[in-house]
């Protein structure tokens, strides 16, 4: 995630924490769930990793793991850049999903990936997505989304649009199920993964100090001409406007999703 200078935040370990200045050993970070042991900063993660301190030992298993985009437009080059980004994030595309359970609760876990393509919305996305969901539905499972995109993949043109009418018309058939839908807002979210999807759960969840918007703040200020607040688009900013109902510490996070599991259960 970018620092407030501009510049591109360390790797975890690899520098000083962009917030508070002191560095700490790779290990020692990962060690705090990927976060800063001094000022509790949150560094970006994996799925894999998130993962791991997540679901109950062992309980996870994918599906839909075999999905991989096409190039619908015949965009040159585009083939290319999804095997680089395979081989750079070690995922067919930019979502897992998969069942598990959280503390013994049954859950369908969907967890998106920055480094595949700036976590953006393409085909195998929406469609992965949306399984998610109407699985959830058809189930009666509780469905978490954990997401960090940029927004849709332009390479796919209008396929990759319309994953955001798709996504959201999964998402309102879990409702109707009277099943409950989580969304947990990673840095950075925006664009039109904020415009659908994430923003239709019955809870939504942030991590401390994310990026969450629609377009991003130079945009915004290229746009209206205005200089923006301090702190503009952080899950901070957006919980005080209402747009985040809770920000959730990665070390809170497995006790928060078992409660609300069990609340929505005894709503029913």
């Amino acid at each position: 995630m970018p620092s407030k200078s501009g510049k591109k935040t360390p790797a975890a370990g690899q520098g000083p924490c962009p917030r508070c200045g002191k560095q700490y050993d790779a290990d020692t970070v990962a060690a705090a769930l990927m976060t800063c042991p001094g000022c509790g900063f949150h560094y970006r993660m994996e799925p894999r990793e998130r993962i791991a301190y997540l679901a109950d030992s062992g309980s996870f298993s994918e599906f839909s793991a075999n999905l991989r985009s096409l190039n619908p437009i015949d965009l040159s080059g585009y083939e290319e850049k999804l095997s680089e980004a395979e081989a750079k994030a070690r995922m067919k595309d930019a979502v897992i999903t998969g069942t598990c359970t959280i503390e013994g609760r049954p859950l369908i876990l969907g967890l998106m990936s920055f480094k595949f393509m700036g976590g953006s919305m393409g085909s195998v996305v929406g469609e992965k997505v949306s399984r998610a969901l109407l699985k959830g539905a058809e189930e009666k499972t509780p469905v978490l989304i954990y997401t960090t995109s940029g927004g849709a993949r332009m390479q796919e043109g209008i396929f990759s649009l319309m994953q955001m009418a798709k996504t959201a018309s999964a998402a309102a058939e879990l409702d109707r199920a009277n099943t409950p839908f989580f969304i947990m807002l990673c840095d950075p979210t925006t664009g039109g993964v904020t415009a659908s999807f994430a923003m239709l759960a019955d809870v939504i969840m942030a991590e401390p100090g994310a990026l969450i918007g629609f377009a991003g703040p130079r945009v915004i200020e290229g746009t209206i001409r205005q200089s923006l607040p301090e702190g503009f688009q952080c899950a901070e900013f957006q919980l005080a406007k209402g747009f985040v109902d809770v920000i959730v510490k990665r070390s809170d996070q497995r006790r928060m999703i078992s409660s609300l599991i069990d609340l929505h259960r005894s709503g029913q």
